[in-house]
């Protein structure tokens, strides 16, 4: 791949990833689903063992949606591996998130989105998302 064709590879990537954390913190469903392939594969479980894999657009998206809902979120990314060749990449970006929940408890997660990219008809799209925590630190309300 000639340097010109990286420099804009990882240039869109990123763009891509920064709207997808933006969707996921003003809860904007339609540009969420947009970013995303038909069949992708979104596994949270290293951080909820209660959640399966899940399989396809509209059901990853339903999930975050319930998942969210009644929270304030900020997720942040930088520094990311990026391994790509063609329409098709590889990405490790090192993630925090908080998530503050309406009834008190919070979440600040740290940690890794593993990440495959799939370019279509000129557009970068999430096929699979892995979320490794490496830290997480819960506040619980009591009630």
């Amino acid at each position: 791949m000639a340097t010109q064709d990286i420099l804009t590879t990882v240039h869109e990537l990123t763009q891509a990833k920064a709207r997808y954390c933006l969707a996921v913190d003003t809860k904007d469903w339609e540009a969420l689903t947009d970013l995303m392939t038909p069949d992708i594969e979104l596994d949270v479980s290293d951080s909820n063992a209660d959640v399966p894999v899940i399989t396809g657009r509209d059901n990853a998206v339903a999930m975050i949606r319930t998942a969210l809902t009644g929270a304030g979120t900020a997720h942040h990314v930088h520094t990311p591996l990026i391994d790509a060749d063609g329409d098709e990449a590889f990405v490790i970006w090192a993630m925090q998130d908080r998530v503050v929940w309406d009834h008190g408890s919070s979440l600040t997660g740290y940690g890794q989105y593993h990440e495959r990219w799939v370019r279509r008809h000129g557009d970068w799209k999430l096929a699979s998302l892995t979320l490794t925590r490496l830290i997480t630190e819960q506040v619980r309300h009591h009630t």
